[in-house]
């Protein structure tokens, strides 16, 4: 697949041939929904027990008379209707993390990068900036026609000028080729890749 290259101000700078089998494949929605699941539960922290009753640190001596107080017969201090008693039907830990084969991984993100590569992939030949503005980098996005959510991945790391203009741009992320992922390339309208990047996502499948 042959796609036109071009620099951040929107200055066309020659060709690249991308590799079908990374960019051309057709996508499933199952496997990306999948793939999808299985990142958004792996984000998700621990949920934390409630201590019950047997696990708060209260005396478990009857602290008052049986009868003749006027009141209920007690002999738990860490009974759930005291303060500092343990929680009646507590919530338990739960775990959310799921595993997925790395092979469905692999073609998750084949799939997210296809689909971007059919509408809403643009490559750029690099991220350097002549000027390291938000103002002057928010111009180029205007006259390249890029709006909405944008993603940009670059190589093995950022170019600090472009990461620090574009730190105050409203829906636009930045992330190295290693952290390109189905999630984020989905959610975004706009996927901008340098050939840095191209040659790195290519490269971890051929590997």
């Amino acid at each position: 697949m042959k796609v036109k290259v071009q620099k951040i101000d929107g200055a066309s700078s020659g060709d690249i041939e991308l590799n079908d089998d990374v960019f051309g494949i057709e996508p499933r929605a199952d496997i990306l929904h999948r793939v999808v699941t299985w990142q958004l539960e792996n984000r998700r922290g621990t949920a934390r027990p409630t201590r019950e009753r047997s696990d708060v640190a209260r005396t478990g001596k009857k602290f008052g008379r049986q009868k003749g107080s006027g009141g209920a017969r007690h002999g738990d201090r860490g009974a759930p209707i005291f303060i500092g008693g343990g929680k009646a039907h507590g919530a338990r830990k739960r775990e959310f993390e799921q595993s997925l084969n790395k092979k469905v991984r692999a073609l998750g993100l084949k799939m997210a990068l296809s689909s971007k590569a059919k509408d809403g992939l643009v490559v750029v030949d690099n991220l350097d900036l002549v000027e390291a503005k938000t103002k002057a980098l928010k111009g180029h996005f205007e006259k390249n026609g890029w709006s909405g959510k944008i993603l940009v991945i670059d190589g093995d790391s950022v170019n600090d000028g472009f990461k620090k203009a574009a730190g105050n741009l409203p829906g636009v992320n930045v992330l190295p080729a290693m952290g390109a992922n189905v999630y984020d390339i989905l959610k975004h309208d706009t996927l901008v890749l340098t050939k840095d990047a191209v040659e790195k996502l290519e490269g971890r499948f051929n590997g």
